[in-house]
């Protein structure tokens, strides 16, 4: 199972994901990297959870505060 996540995640990176966290945020960026506990980079990092649109620029999510993970169908 974890070499079947890490295969998918390999395949995102250059791409856009959109992810949920445990403090409600919804943070969207390019996943740049990844490691075994999920902690990601992202550039371009954005939080959109609300109506106007923070950029965060370059930054490092730590693992346990990932909820959710949405990656790009193509």
């Amino acid at each position: 199972m974890a070499d079947e996540i890490s295969t998918v995640m390999s395949n995102c990176q250059g791409k856009i994901v959109l992810l949920r966290l445990r403090n409600t945020q919804t943070i969207q960026g390019t996943l740049i990297d990844f490691d075994i506990h999920m902690n990601l980079t992202l550039n371009n990092a954005e939080d959109i959870s609300e109506e106007k649109h923070l950029s965060l620029g370059k930054i490092l999510l730590r693992g346990d505060n990932v909820l959710a993970i949405s990656l790009p169908t193509d």
